[in-house]
């Protein structure tokens, strides 16, 4: 088995998640922030430096290499090894600071809670995970943003097994596309990605939490925009003529589910209606909402709930009106993973072959790999050494990223066998 260099790893690391790559929900321009771009920018340059070939960061910051076969073409060729896209996002939740980014490396973690520089702590009974991480080397942030590990932990570790292969000409592997998403946490990361010129048979996301996973259900996904619309009036003179959008936004929330189908109090297969923001005035008020569940059906009957919901407001509150849009978002990934099974079978042979125990999991969100499957490409994801994402106690664990790098050298040895 072929060793992974450890400390460029971490240095690689790092590097990336010192720049703040933020989304911007509210941005109409792709990407959605500059800072990806720039991100970008930097991978590329590292990607020619290693003698990728085909390097390119294109109009929308995307960013495309490729390492070449050592045993035969890409996919074009009839009877040739398949070509295979590993995928991660540059960008970093909205949801959280997240620059600028101060990490701190844990050597050698002797275990219990891990206090971080702003005095706030990651505690053990918050994340059991830490208990199996004991002597692992982890990566915090200092408490005040995210760590970035969400995706960038993907990020190095695919810019890690370029480096390798490149280094190590006689592993056995086809052609390996690189691609580098924008935006992926505000549901855009697929939108700019030309297929057609990638011509890959398979693809993986390295976006996944812990180690010795394979994601091979996602939520589908919808989001809902509800516009409330009252009449403004000054207040001294409002009696029975203002109609106050705030109250009646507040309202509508109040009668959606709260003890159960939310958040707070689903897990495993159960969906959830999350309203998650609320903004305006008096004359109109918006609420935004997130559906998800791991069947179409599910998120029909969510429509419907708020449906319902606004309904019964606007017959209490005379004069309000509503307006609801439902945005599809995207889809579980199950159904076309189905089309191609060995983009899982053969994920869990090579975690076989390494003698690492792997489990096939669901997550509750969404990947690149949920669009990417819908539009024809088979997309599981693979873990990545995330923790305690979208919050400023994540962290990465590099011993989780080095094991996910040399699963992928192995995966790419066992689709190099395949034929296309």
């Amino acid at each position: 088995m072929i060793e992974i260099n450890r400390q460029r790893l971490l240095e690689r690391f790092l590097r990336y998640v010192r720049v703040g790559t933020s989304a911007d929900p509210d941005s109409q321009c792709y990407p959605s922030t500059e800072s990806q771009r720039a991100l970008g920018r930097l991978l590329a340059d590292e990607l020619v430096a290693m003698s990728a070939v085909d390097v390119r960061q294109d109009e929308h910051a995307l960013v495309y290499a490729t390492v070449p076969s050592t045993n035969g073409a890409g996919k074009s060729g009839a009877g040739n090894t398949p070509t295979v896209a590993l995928v991660a996002h540059m960008d970093t939740s909205p949801e959280a600071p997240g620059d600028p980014v101060r990490p701190q490396v844990v050597e050698n973690y002797a275990g219990g809670d891990i206090p971080l520089a702003n005095g706030d702590r990651i505690r053990v009974d918050a994340c059991p995970a830490l208990k199996d991480l004991v002597g692992a080397t982890l990566i915090t942030t200092d408490g005040t943003t995210l760590l970035g590990g969400d995706d960038k932990a993907g990020v190095a570790i695919i810019m890690e097994l370029a480096e390798t292969l490149l280094e190590n000409p006689h592993l056995a592997h086809g052609d390996v596309k690189v691609v580098m998403t924008c935006d992926e946490e505000i549901g855009r990361g697929t939108d700019k990605i030309d297929l057609e010129s990638l011509d890959a048979a398979v693809a993986y996301t390295v976006d996944g939490g812990g180690a010795g996973v394979i994601d091979v259900e996602t939520f589908s996904a919808d989001a809902a925009t509800v516009r409330v619309i009252g009449d403004n009036i000054h207040p001294s003179i409002a009696k029975g003529r203002m109609v106050n959008a705030v109250r009646a936004a507040a309202d509508f929330v109040a009668a959606l589910p709260r003890t159960s189908d939310s958040p707070e109090t689903t897990e495993g297969r159960e969906g959830f209606l999350h309203p998650y923001s609320i903004s305006g005035g008096v004359g109109e008020a918006t609420v935004k909402l997130l559906l998800r569940s791991f069947e179409v059906s599910g998120l029909e009957h969510y429509a419907e709930v708020i449906r319902n919901a606004a309904a019964e407001v606007e017959s209490a509150v005379p004069g309000v009106k509503f307006e609801i849009v439902i945005d599809r978002q995207y889809r579980n990934l199950r159904d076309g993973l189905s089309k191609l099974p060995e983009s899982v079978t053969l994920a869990e042979q090579a975690f076989q072959n390494l003698g690492t125990p792997c489990v096939k999991e669901i997550i509750r969100g969404g990947t690149d790999g949920s669009a990417l499957t819908e539009k024809g490409l088979p997309t599981p994801n693979l873990s990545s050494g995330q923790h305690n994402i979208h919050s400023v106690r994540e962290f990465a664990c590099l011993d989780q990223m080095v094991t996910a790098t040399e699963h992928l050298v192995e995966l790419l040895s066992l689709w190099s066998n395949q034929r296309t």
